[in-house]
């Protein structure tokens, strides 16, 4: 069943609001949705830094900021 909705005549933040109603819909059946490998691996990966001492963390607020200005960069 193909569903056509308008984009370009959407807002940004009905584009949003669209987008979080399917994410919450999909989430209901976590476990149908499994995670990807590379996801399962990065938290391997975070799980032996944490264990072995070497991981750091970051308030949120800061590393939200640095992941803006990284995608801001990109988009240049």
């Amino acid at each position: 069943m193909p569903i056509t909705l308008p984009l370009q005549k959407m807002t940004r933040a009905d584009k949003l609001r669209a987008m979080e109603a399917l994410w919450a819909d999909l989430s209901k059946d976590e476990d149908k949705l499994p995670p990807p490998k590379w996801h399962r691996e990065a938290l391997a990966e975070t799980e032996q830094a944490v264990q072995a001492g070497t991981a750091t963390f970051s308030d949120w607020e800061d590393a939200k900021q640095r992941i803006i200005k990284r995608a801001s960069q990109k988009s240049r």
